[in-house]
Order: C-alpha cells, then structure tokens, then sequence
C-alpha cells in the first residue's frame, strides 16, 4: 500500500510540476536539468519526459536483481538511479584498478 500511495503522489506532483517529479526519482542530475529545459521550452514535452523517465524507474524497480542486472540500459535516461529503479546492485570499487 505504501508504495502505491507514494506512486500516485508522484504522479500528481508531475501533472503539476514535471521537474519536481523528475527531481525525486532520479536528483539534481542531467535528467532534471534536461526535464527543466523541456519544461521551459514546452510544458507538454516536459509531461512526456517526466511521466517517461517514473514508467522506467517503475518498471525496473519490480524487476528481481537478476533481470536488473542482465538489462540493457532504457534509451534516453541518464541516471543510474533509474536505470537500475532505486536499486543498488553492486557495490563500488574502492580502491581496485
């Protein structure tokens, strides 16, 4: 329940305001400040990158870490945060060459 509650609210962030939406899912990245210009030059194409950028997010999300690691990366999104849907699935290389 609580995963569909913070969905919807998403959602009805982004009808709103589209790069507050993107903001949440992936930070202050290159997918928000790509989101703010599409925002700023049209509000409609800023909708569609944003509600394109939470279905990946999503959809990956329910993936198991099995299929999340085998994927191949969604065209167009630029994040890890949602390539790999909030997941962390491997850790980094500290110190390794």
């Amino acid at each position: 329940m609580a995963g569909t509650c913070s969905t919807l609210c998403l959602i009805i962030i982004t009808l709103f305001i589209p790069p507050l939406g993107v903001f949440m899912i992936s930070g202050c990245g290159v997918d928000f400040w790509i989101n703010v210009l599409l925002t700023i030059l049209g509000y409609f194409p800023g909708h569609i990158h944003a509600f394109y950028l939470e279905y990946v997010y999503y959809e990956r999300r329910k993936r198991d870490p099995l299929t999340r690691a085998s994927q191949r990366p969604a065209p167009g999104v630029y994040s890890e945060r949602i390539q790999h849907g909030g997941h962390h699935d491997s850790p980094p290389n500290y110190g390794t060459i």
